[in-house]
Order: structure tokens, then sequence, then C-alpha cells
């Protein structure tokens, strides 16, 4: 293992499973060895009120978490953790307006969580609410034409708490590029050393904002943390505040960024590869164009003009630099008003929040034969024929549906078909998508079938 003064593994592996890192595809299926080593515990058992995590003044030592060693990062310790993320960091507020409150009707409708479906690669089916078991779901909203027809809340999770988004953060920062790239404030086929000049010589020299953007970096960057000489070590290593002192390596993520090496012969823009230090650097990119923080702009852009009922917060770094590509905690109804805001084009509550040409960029941008062989070659085989634009997930099926999707469990699926929107939260004992993905897309495309089919009756 390389050495990069943090305290022990654990802290490493907790560290890797925050980030969000490069463990979504379904060609990798790179679980984490020790936490699939961990006796699994079912939901019901491994809710966290029943754990008894950090209770007490003070907690008993064996209910005591802790950052510095990893354990509040390890299952069944995360699925307390996922809901107080700034006990245990550094955060910066993405404070609402103080004036404005978005309204939103409920019509819930109790069938839903019995609407049956069959997880792919399973002859048996399962209802929805069996689902959110599996997938140890800690809360979940089903929206329909505007209004809540569905919402739960399990584990730690309360409606008025926030719970860490991991990788939809992404989908956050490239929105904000989106909305930036539709004024004109940064030009998304211009190269990064544009706005980052500090980067001419790192391996992102010559890659576009576009590329950048849309993840097909062609970068000598691992982020499979089974290998002990990825890329990924180095770079959480840069971000962590609890790194021993002996640590001689970058201070801070934009540190890092500038040591990343380009793949010797590859070309930029050929095919897709989940890279959180892409995030990062768009975060960058955003930062200088615009003067301000990504915490600041996700407040003014979008928290403020949505009326969204809680200040949400992000994880910072040592340098205080917020951590674009996954650090963003926020509240459940407020992550579906943002879900219902992206599939109205951009409008709520009769006011247009973004610019719709920023969310059309993002609905239709991907949807080229091109941008879906470029996916294809990111080794994804459970997502065939799916794509990647700004930061978010394209499905290219009927329906037109994306998605914004974290490790663990976390989700925004829009289909605007449908006319629907899902968000969840969740702590799932393993980090992968392509464990949770059969359990979930089959689940989201039953709820839209069935409220298709409720609307024409």
């Amino acid at each position: 293992m390389k050495q990069f003064g943090f305290a022990s593994l654990p802290m490493m592996v907790a560290m890797m499973m925050f980030i969000g890192c490069n463990i979504s595809g379904a060609g990798k299926d790179r679980e984490n060895v020790k936490e699939a080593a961990v006796p699994v515990l079912t939901a019901a058992e491994s809710d966290p009120r029943v754990m008894g995590w950090m209770q007490g003044f003070p907690p008993a030592e064996d209910k005591t978490l802790y950052a510095a060693d990893g354990s509040y990062f390890t299952f069944p310790a995360l699925r307390y953790s996922v809901n107080h993320m700034r006990e245990f960091f550094p955060t910066r507020d993405v404070p609402t307006a103080d004036n404005f409150r978005y309204a939103v009707e409920t019509d819930i409708d109790s069938d839903i969580e019995n609407i049956s479906f069959v997880p792919w690669g399973s002859d048996k089916a399962m209802s929805l609410r069996q689902s959110l078991d599996t997938n140890y779901v800690d809360g979940m909203i089903v929206m329909h034409k505007g209004k809540i027809v569905y919402e739960i809340y399990l584990g730690g999770l309360t409606p008025d708490g926030l719970h860490a988004a991991m990788s939809v953060s992404k989908s956050f920062t490239g929105t904000l590029g989106a909305v930036l790239a539709s004024e004109g404030v940064i030009d998304p086929e211009e190269k990064v050393t544009r706005y980052v000049p500090e980067l001419a010589g790192s391996g992102f020299g010559d890659a576009t904002v576009r590329q950048v953007m849309d993840m097909t970096t062609a970068l000598q960057y691992s982020e499979d943390y089974s290998d002990p000489e990825a890329e990924i070590w180095a770079y959480a290593a840069s971000g962590n505040v609890f790194r021993g002192s002996d640590y001689k390596g970058p201070k801070n993520y934009y540190e890092y960024l500038k040591t990343v090496k380009k793949i010797a012969g590859a070309a930029h823009g050929e095919a897709f590869g989940y890279r959180t230090v892409n995030t990062e650097l768009l975060g960058w990119i955003i930062s200088r164009a615009t003067g301000k923080n990504v915490a600041e702009l996700v407040s003014e852009r979008i928290w403020k003009p949505l009326g969204a009922h809680y200040n949400g917060y992000y994880q910072l770094d040592p340098s205080g630099i917020t951590f674009a590509g996954g650090g963003f905690s926020l509240n459940l109804r407020d992550m579906a008003m943002f879900g219902e805001m992206m599939r109205c084009h951009g409008r709520l509550g009769g006011k247009q929040i973004i610019p719709e040409k920023a969310v059309e960029d993002i609905r239709t941008g991907g949807s080229n034969p091109e941008s879906q062989a470029r996916f294809a070659r990111g080794g994804y085989d459970q997502l065939k024929g799916w794509s990647y634009r700004d930061m978010w997930w394209i499905t290219n099926n009927a329906h037109g549906a994306f998605m914004a999707r974290g490790v663990y469990g976390q989700a925004i699926y829009i289909d605007p078909v449908a006319e629907m929107v899902i968000v969840r939260f969740a702590s799932n004992y393993l980090a992968s998508n392509t464990h949770n993905d059969p359990f979930s897309i089959p689940a989201y495309e039953a709820v839209a079938e069935y409220l298709m089919g409720k609307a024409k009756h």
C-alpha cells in the first residue's frame, strides 16, 4: 500500500467510499473487499436507531464513531453517518432564501409500494416496498405531475434531516456547468487551460471543458481502490483533513489536479471514464469563471431560487475547497423539488429557476450515437445504450429518463414521459450501483408504467 500519512487502512477505505470512486461500472464490479466480508445485517437489524450509534453523554466506547480511523463509514455505522456528515468533517453551508419556500401538494397513493417488478437477472418478482429493504433505503419520494404521491423515511433519516448525496453531488456541479455554458460564462469547447492555466503541464492540459464535463478525458488515473497503486489514493490523501504529519503530497484537491497525467498515446474525447477528478476540475473552472465557490453558486443559482426548505452543506478539504465531486448533503424533499425543476425544463412554481437551454443540453446533448459509443467503451455492461452528459447519466430509453447517481444507492431518476421524479437516499452495505441497479432501475420503470396507466383511467 502506498503511504500517504493516513491513520489506518480503514480510513483510506472510508474515504474512497465517500468520494464515490469508479465503482458504478457494471463491467467492473469493484465492490469493497473489506465491506463485502462483513457479516451482512438486514436493513431492520442495521437501523442506526437499533444499533444505538453515538447515543449517550458520552456514548459507550463501542457505539462511538470516529472520522480519523474510518469507523464512521464502515457498515453498519455508515447508516448513521450519512445523516450526520458535518459532525465528522468541516463543512460550508448552502443557504436557502430567507423569505421564500416552494409549495408542494401531496396526494399519497398507498398502492405504489405494492407495485411488482422483476429485478434484472431474476425470474422472481418483488414489490417496491421489498426493494427498499433490499437496497437499505433511508428515504424515498415519488412525484407525479408535480405532486408527491409516495414518501417514506427509514433508518436514521427524518423528514427534516439532511443526508449525504455522494456522487449525486456531481450532477449539481454539472448543472452549474451547463447553466454557465448556456449563459456564455464558460465555453465548453475551449481548452481547460483557458480557465486554469496552471494545468498546462498536467494530463488535462490539452482537454476541453466539454471532455471534462462528459468525463471523456484520457487520464492515467484509476479509481479502482482494490489496487494499492491506484491514483485515487493520492487524490483522497490530498483532501483528507486527518492525514499524518509525515504527509508530503499535494495539500488540497487543486494541487493534486496538477499532478494528474494523461495516458500515453491516448486522445481525449474517445471513451467515457468515470473519474471524480473531472468534477473537481469542473468545480475549479466554475469558480475561476465566476469568482465564487461551488457551495456559494449552488445556493445562489439553485437553492435560493428554488426556495429549498433547508440549508444544505458541502464537505471541505484541508484548504477549505468545496468537495464538488461528492460532498453535498441535503434534504430529501428539497432534492425531489430540484428533480421536479429539472423535469419541468428548469421551471418551478411558474418561475424559471435555471435556463431551459441548460436543461435541454443535459437531457438531449448525450443522446447521439457518438456519445453512446463513447459510453459503451467505458464497460458499463448493465447500462447498454446509456450515455453521460454534463455529469448526468442518460438512459436513452423510450421515456428519455435521466439520472443523478451516487454510491450506496443515492439517486434522482427523472422520467419526462411519465411526468415522474423519484429521489432516494440509501446506505447499502455495498457501495457499487452494480449491486443495487438490478433492484432499482426496473422498479423505477415499473412505477412509471403504473402512474401512466393510472393517469389514463
